[in-house]
């Protein structure tokens, strides 16, 4: 069944499919939106998926979005009355998935509330009334009767700190909320076309569970232990029911690879307060790019002992700022004390405000990590307004700068290992001078290029070489557009020069350049020879680059008798 409540438009639609014996999801679809709390573009929407689960007693997997809240409403309604419903199980508290459980409980006040220990802590502070509530640890069972007994898995930064998996044995589904998702709406209810989904899982993985993933590997160890899962009930996207052994197994795959860094960051946040949560997802996808690792932790639920030993094993330490006084201020205040306590000479301190409307100031606390030896790598991160895509961005930029710090030594060791014979040859594959512009929404950016080759006639494709840690790899999914410039041989040093200078955070890389704009909406470089309009049509992953492969839709030369400048390498190792 689908209600839809915008029928010319299909911007908000709800589907209701049975997934298993007694099982319903109701997938609120989101066709039209195109961001997801700002930081990261969408090309394909998002859907917020909910489970009706109909044993001897009734449960309810998560509501949706406040957005959807007459919809869901009418549906939930349409299937079950709400007052036969016997618990609601809170997967984790975002808005996006708990939006209409103060409605929800309106309509079933005799539901009782089953989450982890930080999840109905959470619920306390944003449902404001009584509710009856079940706290559940890791193992804990609950049956519903008639084959449906959920075990709980306690999966905590996958990816805020309450969150919780639901496993029903009768019916061998998993019920993992953000984990395994994607942001990504159609009509199809599984993941059988699986060439449509990778990109988008791929993005949604990096965005949100990378700078987790030793929480991932800690996750699948509680996993292992339940029996076969048939089939992953996410909160965003496709159910996984086709590929789940596929699927699943890039999250370890991915994981792994990352939570080897020898080198990592503890990223310290306030998971309800301002906008902590996504300004540290946003500096640690930054710093997951370099191959640094990053530890993301909550400093509202962080245990003293646990925080002394992950700061004495960092290299680096990024700090949300808590709140100045209120109810959670006692706690985080004594939480960053204890980081103040561990924190030791050498290493590198990044500080952002959380934009909570009551932080504490930076500055003390940024002058007792310098008086400790601790090495500011990028400025302070003020927020005067309410966060926007260019926010994001300067976080993001910021991430890097501070991955690209830790791991500067590496970089020279590398250079130096390579066979000095080899290097000379392989620095021989000479390559033209290119500048790639791309804007999306607010946020530009920029980055000359030299790895680039036609790939393709029909139709007209290329391909470029980016390194993971370049600022405008993220403006560069399946479905962004851009702009390539083709720099002119005697005429190219002063763009070459200009674009080659290192960028501070949020820096504006046009400043001081001639640009035109596109009807893909990328500006143009004046100055350059020709140009030639982008559309990315897949990626490849080969260890420090992506090769990114991009239809070319227009483009124009502006002096038909000019050459492309040429790049001429001495070494091969490094550009």
């Amino acid at each position: 069944m689908v209600a839809i409540a915008n029928r010319a438009e299909k911007q908000l639609t709800i589907q209701t499919v049975e997934i298993g014996r007694n099982t319903t999801a109701i997938r609120s679809l989101d066709w039209d939106r195109d961001r997801f709390d700002i930081e990261f573009g969408l090309q394909n929407g998002t859907t917020y998926n909910s489970f009706l689960i109909r044993g001897e007693k009734i449960a309810l997997v998560d509501t949706s979005h406040e957005k959807f809240r007459q919809l869901y409403l009418d549906t939930l309604t349409g299937l079950i009355d709400p007052k036969t419903i016997d618990y609601l199980i809170i997967s984790h508290t975002e808005p996006d998935h708990s939006g209409l459980v103060r409605d929800f409980l309106q309509l079933a006040p005799q539901a009782t509330v089953v989450g982890s220990k930080v999840a109905i802590q959470f619920l306390e502070d944003f449902v404001h009334q009584p509710f009856e509530r079940r706290i559940v640890k890791n193992g804990d069972k609950l049956d519903l009767g008639d084959g449906h007994e959920l075990e709980f898995v306690i999966a905590p930064n996958l990816h805020w700190p309450d969150t919780m998996f639901s496993y029903d044995a009768g019916t061998q589904i998993l019920y993992t909320c953000d984990a395994f998702g994607l942001h990504y709406c159609n009509d199809n209810t599984f993941d059988e076309d699986l060439e449509a989904i990778e990109a988008d899982y791929r993005f949604y993985y990096d965005c949100l569970m990378a700078p987790n993933a030793r929480s991932v590997l800690s996750a699948f160890k509680r996993m292992d232990a339940l029996d076969e899962i048939q089939q992953i009930a996410n909160g965003h996207g496709p159910i996984l029911r086709y590929n789940v052994e596929e699927l699943t197994g890039c999250y370890r795959r991915w994981s792994q690879s990352k939570a080897k860094a020898e080198t990592f960051v503890t990223v310290f946040y306030i998971s309800d307060y301002g906008f902590s949560d996504r300004l540290s997802q946003a500096i640690a996808r930054g710093i997951g790019k370099t191959g640094v690792g990053v530890e993301m932790f909550d400093l509202k639920s962080a245990d003293p002992q646990e925080v002394q030993e992950i700061v004495s094993r960092s290299a680096g330490l990024v700090i949300g700022m808590p709140p100045a006084s209120g109810a959670a201020a006692t706690v985080t205040k004594a939480a960053l004390s204890t980081v103040l306590a561990a924190a030791k000479s050498k290493q590198a301190i990044g500080i952002f405000e959380s934009y909570g409307g009551d932080d504490e100031p930076i500055d003390p606390v940024l002058n007792q990590f310098r008086d400790l030896g601790l090495t500011e790598v990028f400025p302070s991160i003020r927020i005067k307004e309410t966060p926007t895509e260019r926010t994001y961005q300067l976080c993001d930029e910021a991430g890097t700068d501070l991955g690209q710090w830790l791991t500067r030594d590496r970089s020279i060791k590398q250079r130096k290992a390579i066979d000095n014979d080899l290097d000379k040859a392989l620095g021989r594959l000479s390559g033209g001078l290119y500048i790639i512009t791309a804007q999306k929404g607010d946020i530009k950016g920029a980055m000359l290029a030299s790895w680039v080759t036609q790939a393709s006639f029909q139709p007209l494709g290329l391909t470029i070489a980016v390194a993971k840690d370049r600022a405008i790899e993220s403006m560069m999914q399946v479905g962004d557009r851009f702009v390539l410039n083709v720099l002119e041989e005697g005429n190219h040093l002063g763009l070459m020069k200009h674009f080659l200078k290192r960028f501070p955070p949020g820096a504006d890389r046009f400043a001081g350049v001639k640009t035109q704009a596109t009807e893909n909406g990328s500006p143009i470089l004046t100055d350059a020879l020709a140009f030639m309009e982008c559309e990315v049509v897949s990626r490849m992953e080969c260890s420090d680059h992506w090769i990114v492969y991009s239809t070319v839709n227009n483009g124009r030369v502006s002096k038909a008798d000019s050459l492309t400048a040429v790049h001429h390498r001495k070494v091969g190792n490094y550009y």
